[in-house]
């Protein structure tokens, strides 16, 4: 049976990897929407390609370019974040969050309350706004499912309907690109360096977010709203092959694990296709090539960054809201040139410091936090930039 699908995020590395099993698999989804920041040639391209009904770019000032590039098709355009809104309320049956960072929040939020099913994608909805999101999901009756690789092979043997019986979640880290790097090797390291990730292929902002850490910090207060088990039953272990992508501990001493070769397809595919299974185009898994699995403990001393995510978790509130502002504004600047790669978790540290947290339950109490913490960020990153 055809399924109509919403993709927020169309260009991005997500985006195009759930438009490839779009054009794999004819006929299983129809697309009624597609958005994207800028990318309006990329948009125009891809919502001819699927058939999209209706194509929304971020950039206001992008709504004549993109009218232009779809001019002589059916395809329906609108610009700006109220367009993006409007692509999440309209009636597709899946919407594929992929927005990278806060400014996914409105449009998924959206979805929610329309009682959508939602493809999770952008971490930061619930890292900002997890008790909102959740609370809005449980009123409309939207289902939440995980798209990042981790959260995604827990849903796969996690026990549902015995939450209870289960141990400890253990997220898995590959450790990024600098995880035998020493602090003072990596006081040098340069962006080009930090989104050369060494097993996944992924955008700047998240490849950097690996490099440090935080990404596994942020998978971690996800992986708290996704999961009813409490903080004290999540654990992180790095294991750089990327092979087991995460695993479920339970009472009776039995560890289930999904395993994978690392290829966002195959999560991508088991949420948009849930509760099917599909075949992916993504390389078969061969354990006698690998030959070897190996797991350590993180270094919190050398990445810093786990640590904070750890310590805003517990602390909850505003406070995991206030580390992905700072993070993402402190990340934005090591792209730039303005910071160093050490300055990010100096600067997230300082941020957390410098504003109190506080409860949360609407979406403009986070926008609020959000943008405070921004704020503060940029005076840090100012402050070191001078």
């Amino acid at each position: 049976m055809t399924r109509s699908l919403t993709i927020l995020g169309a260009t991005g590395s997500v985006g195009s990897q759930a438009l490839d099993l779009v054009a794999r698999n004819p006929g299983r989804w129809s697309v009624e929407a597609l958005t994207a920041n800028s990318d309006v040639d990329g948009l125009a391209r891809a919502a001819i390609a699927c058939g999209a009904r209706f194509a929304a770019i971020a950039d206001a000032s992008a709504h004549a370019a993109l009218r232009d590039a779809l001019a002589g098709t059916d395809v329906e355009t609108g610009a700006g974040p109220e367009a993006i809104c409007e692509a999440a309320r309209r009636p597709g049956d899946i919407v594929l969050t992929a927005i990278v960072g806060a400014a996914g929040l409105a449009p998924t939020l959206a979805a929610v309350e329309r009682g959508a099913t939602l493809a999770i994608a952008n971490k930061e909805t619930l890292v900002c706004a997890g008790p909102v999101v959740t609370a809005a999901a449980a009123a409309s009756g939207a289902r939440l499912l995980p798209v990042d690789s981790e959260h995604n092979a827990i849903f796969q043997v996690f026990d549902h309907d015995q939450p209870d019986r289960v141990a400890k979640i253990i997220l898995t880290c590959s450790g990024g690109p600098f995880r035998t790097f020493s602090r003072n090797d990596m006081a040098a390291v340069t962006v080009a360096q930090a989104c050369k990730h060494p097993v996944w292929s992924m955008g700047a902002k998240i490849s950097v977010d690996s490099a440090t850490l935080m990404n596994k910090g942020l998978e971690l207060i996800e992986a708290h709203h996704l999961f009813p088990v409490g903080v004290d039953r999540l654990d992180v272990i790095v294991h750089p092959q990327s092979v087991v992508h995460s695993m479920v501990e339970y009472v009776d001493g039995s560890v289930l694990a999904q395993l994978g070769t690392p290829d966002m397809r195959i999560p991508i595919a088991y949420a948009m296709a849930w509760p099917e299974r599909i075949a992916t185009p993504a390389t078969r898994l061969d354990l006698a090539s690998v030959g070897k699995l190996e797991f350590e403990a993180p270094d919190l001393q050398r990445f810093p960054c786990l640590q904070l995510a750890w310590d805003a978790l517990r602390a909850g509130g505003s406070a995991p809201c206030i580390l992905n502002a700072a993070n993402e504004v402190a990340v934005a600047a090591f792209i730039a040139g303005q910071v160093g790669f050490l300055d990010i978790d100096a600067i997230v540290s300082a941020t957390l410091a410098r504003i109190a947290s506080g409860p949360v339950g609407s979406l403009a109490e986070v926008v609020a936090i959000d943008a405070e913490a921004r704020a503060g960020a940029q005076a840090e990153v100012t402050r070191r930039a001078a």
